[in-house]
């Protein structure tokens, strides 16, 4: 394997890249996976970032053969020899960019929504993607940039054939590429973790960009928030991921029994996270189904190692220190999967958790962990005091005064999200 995955990958192009960073130039990521390498190309050129959506116009009974290629702006790119070779009419062009004409604003629209095509024009343009295979969406995407405006068109890829490259000198000014190798195969290979990038990565990445460092306004650090789709290995949940600008570290959520990651008690705590510069994951640790039996909610080992599967989806995406929190069985499955060997966990909240149902992985969780109970919700304050006496981690036992199961008392709530906070980003965050 070459690189690790596509965030290495972006991280070792840019290096290569580093000629262009006084020359001005914007950076496009090809959807899906050359978005995450672009992301950090851009970032480390201090360049802008957008993607670039093409569409290969394919000949009607040969779709591999592309007789064209369009872009946004009502950019067309025909290839006059391969029309008469084809013997395409007007109408059979016309019927394929009609086609390809509504994929791509559907793709432009879901990718940016409603922000603005960053201009090409004069510009040094950086056209990237996680790796070349046969080169002919790289190659329309060069034309269609220049086309667009651009006055430099660079194709810069990880890895690809080096018969690819060679042809694709032809299409752009400058083709930058680490990795040649002869036995090609497939892009995949060269990479280990080469999981599909979704959607939403895409879009997280793009609004990341476009709210980067001097683009906010003062105040509080904004956080931008997405929906995600938490692939554990095993099935997929629906989660809400938020990362301020330069977010330290992540929390991630395990709700409690009759809750979900829409649950506005999690959500009020999380984006007090959010204020304090933590990103944060809330997701759902049941699907509706499985919702329906509560046997399931009180089943903490399979809890818990979907909550670690999770955790392990997000550090693919997002590599940064992590802390997890709880709520009543939540907290119990954040504290038993923090009590498995080799658990990197850097800190553990719980919220009116039920600690007891972990049982005898207390003794073996090593991340400092913070218990907090409302002060009347007496029968969880019991369980609560006589399972820290279980921990041998660094460990506190904060009582929120007068305060229920759900802290819904005034202020209750705040309290909460401050300890957490104030817990997490000591533990979590470079001092």
């Amino acid at each position: 394997m070459l690189f690790t995955h596509r965030a290495d990958a972006g991280e070792r192009l840019a290096e290569a890249l580093r000629h262009l960073r006084g020359k001005d130039p914007v950076v496009l990521g090809l959807p899906r996976g050359g978005v995450p390498v672009a992301f950090q190309v851009a970032r480390a050129l201090g360049a802008p970032l957008d993607v670039i959506v093409v569409r290969k116009l394919g000949v009607p009974h040969h779709r591999e053969l592309g007789f064209g290629a369009i872009g946004e702006g009502g950019v067309r790119v025909i290839s006059e020899d391969i029309v008469l070779g084809s013997r395409l009419g007007p109408q059979d062009i016309a019927a394929v960019e009609h086609a390809e004409e509504a994929e791509l604003a559907r793709q432009a629209t879901r990718f940016r929504g409603e922000r603005p095509r960053v201009p090409l024009d004069g510009r040094t343009v950086i056209v990237v993607d996680d790796g070349i295979a046969t080169g002919a969406t790289a190659a329309a995407a060069c034309e269609v940039v220049r086309a667009q405006g651009a006055a430099r068109v660079v194709l810069a890829v990880p890895v690809a054939p080096p018969d690819a490259v060679a042809r694709l000198g032809a299409a752009a000014d400058e083709v930058v590429c680490l990795a040649t190798p002869h036995a090609f195969r497939a892009v995949g290979e060269w990479y280990q973790d080469f999981s599909q990038t979704p959607d939403e990565e895409v879009v997280l990445l793009l609004a990341r960009a476009a709210a980067g460092p001097g683009t906010r306004p003062p105040g509080p650090t904004a956080a931008v928030e997405v929906e995600v789709e938490v692939d554990d290995g095993r099935l997929v949940l629906a989660g809400d991921l938020a990362l301020p600008e330069g977010a330290g570290a992540v929390v991630v959520f395990a709700h409690g029994s009759g809750s979900s990651r829409r649950s506005p008690r999690n959500r009020s705590v999380a984006a007090d996270l959010n204020r304090a510069g933590l990103a944060t994951l809330l997701f759902d640790l049941l699907t509706p189904d499985e919702e329906a039996d509560r046997a399931n909610v009180f089943d903490i080992g399979p809890l818990a190692r979907r909550l670690a599967d999770a955790t392990a989806w997000l550090r693919r995406r997002e590599a940064l220190p992590t802390g997890w929190f709880g709520a009543s069985t939540g907290a119990a499955a954040a504290l038993w999967a923090a009590g498995e060997a080799g658990a990197d966990i850097g800190a553990v909240v719980s919220r009116g958790g039920r600690p007891d149902l972990a049982g005898a992985r207390l003794a073996a969780v090593r991340a400092p962990t913070l218990l907090i109970v409302g002060g009347r919700d007496s029968t969880v304050l019991d369980l609560n005091r006589r399972a820290q006496r279980e921990l041998r981690c660094e460990n506190r036992l904060e009582v929120v005064p007068g305060a229920t199961h759900l802290f819904e008392e005034p202020g209750a709530l705040d309290e909460v999200a401050g300890l957490a906070r104030d817990w997490f980003t000591r533990h979590l965050l470079p001092s």
